[in-house]
């Protein structure tokens, strides 16, 4: 599989880096050639999560439906989180846009590896039916006892605490965490060729996986191959 959070257009200079501009045609060129690469090097059952925002979400759907195919498209998944903000003249912008395609009909997805338990409510309203591996919903709706799936927004904090380490375009370990476990299978490969801090390459590391990870920055290199040494 691969997972790649990517540079999200906000022409901004972030020191380690300069991110692309917000102009179709920058967009297209530099990312058009990438996806084709990665297109042809994914294992024909391997599925792909490339992570935006609402900069540049809706030209990069594109260039994955022509690269990808429209019929191979599986999930548009938002991650919600919150920071502050004294913005007072919009809704404040806090999400992004993960698109996830498949190279074929067929692909991994580990749903049991990602369930996550009912709130309690929905626990105390839930009947149970006659079969011995769910419950019933108060919609009617089927319950596994082992978890709920999650659905397509996805409530995870940002980096904060132990784990942060001040780059500035780091994601949580829980967001990939949820990612690899639910594409990907222990041995398998992982690449992420936009590794910034490297936490793609720590948590393939943890869940016994196999990774690649390329960065232009060389600082990003450093930072990854330091945070896997301290990975028992």
């Amino acid at each position: 599989m691969i997972y790649c959070d990517i540079l999200y257009g906000t022409g901004r200079n972030f020191g380690d880096y300069q991110d692309l501009k917000p102009i179709r045609s920058e967009i297209e060129n530099h990312y058009l050639p990438r996806l084709i690469e990665m297109e042809r090097v994914l294992k024909s059952t391997g599925s792909i999560y490339l992570q935006m925002d609402y900069r540049i979400n809706h030209w990069i759907r594109c260039l994955m439906d022509d690269v990808f195919g429209y019929d191979n498209f599986i999930n548009e998944i938002v991650w919600c989180y919150t920071m502050p903000n004294n913005y007072r003249k919009s809704f404040s912008k806090k999400h992004d846009t993960i698109y996830s395609y498949s190279k074929s009909k067929v692909w991994t997805f580990n749903w049991k590896d990602i369930t996550v338990d009912y709130s309690e409510s929905s626990k105390s309203r839930a009947k149970y039916a006659h079969s011995k591996t769910s419950q019933m919903g108060s919609n009617g709706s089927m319950l596994s006892k082992e978890g709920k799936l999650p659905e397509d927004y996805w409530l995870i904090p940002v980096v904060a605490g132990n784990e942060r380490l001040g780059y500035q375009t780091q994601k949580p370990k829980t967001l990939i965490e949820r990612i690899i476990k639910a594409s990907s299978n222990e041995g398998d490969t992982v690449a992420d060729y936009y590794l910034g801090s490297g936490t793609t390459a720590v948590v393939c590391k943890e869940l016994n996986r196999n990774f690649i990870g390329c960065d232009i920055n060389p600082n990003a290199i450093e930072i990854t191959k330091s945070r896997l040494g301290a990975v028992s």
